[in-house]
């Protein structure tokens, strides 16, 4: 009787396990610029020891772009610094490059082509989408930037990637993660 109900037990425990998991991965989030017009989409997905993140945007500047994750689940325009800092739950130094690094959501530049798009997969080493301290998801969750400049890949604290000019919120919270977008062309109508 004894190993039933033990197995009854740690069956239902897998089953809750991958309930979970299958709820958070893979998590779409939408990217958004200063105006609030929608951008493109960062989709999350929970790999062994690692997060992938595919990133598909429009509408940038070409060339190299610094990409992290950021320790609020706030993006707050027109500079979103209400995303406050990298995700450094280490308290580690900046920098894919840094001999002391890195932050926990520091991820290689992003590249833009010439049409302003990118459709690329980056990595997360270290980081879940479960709960722990690597968590993507912690408490009311993060936020993926992307800056208007390349990361230098060493300098302190952000690596000299210039002002925040994308912003997307990593939250179960579905009305965070689905706002209403913009029509930039109704704007701009309304102001002929």
């Amino acid at each position: 009787m004894n190993r039933l109900l033990l197995s009854i037990l740690i069956l239902t425990t897998v089953l809750l396990i991958a309930c979970q998991e299958e709820t958070r991965s893979p998590l779409e989030v939408r990217l958004y610029n200063a105006d609030q017009d929608a951008v493109g989409t960062a989709n999350f997905k929970e790999q062994q020891d690692k997060v992938t993140v595919q990133v598909k945007v429009e509408g940038l500047e070409e060339g190299f772009h610094g990409i992290h994750i950021h320790e609020y689940a706030k993006c707050e325009g027109p500079d979103f610094q209400t995303a406050g800092n990298h995700l450094n739950p280490e308290g580690n130094e900046h920098g894919l490059m840094h001999p002391k690094g890195t932050h926990l959501g520091d991820m290689p530049n992003l590249e833009i082509k010439a049409d302003g798009t990118a459709d690329v997969e980056l990595e997360l080493p270290g980081a879940t989408l479960t709960d722990g301290k690597n968590s993507l998801l912690r408490e009311d969750g993060t936020s993926i930037i992307i800056h208007e400049k390349q990361d230098d890949g060493i300098s302190q604290p952000g690596g000299d990637a210039g002002a925040r000019i994308i912003c997307g919120v990593i939250s179960l919270d579905k009305t965070e993660n689905e706002q209403e977008p913009t029509d930039p062309t109704e704007t701009n109508k309304k102001e002929e």
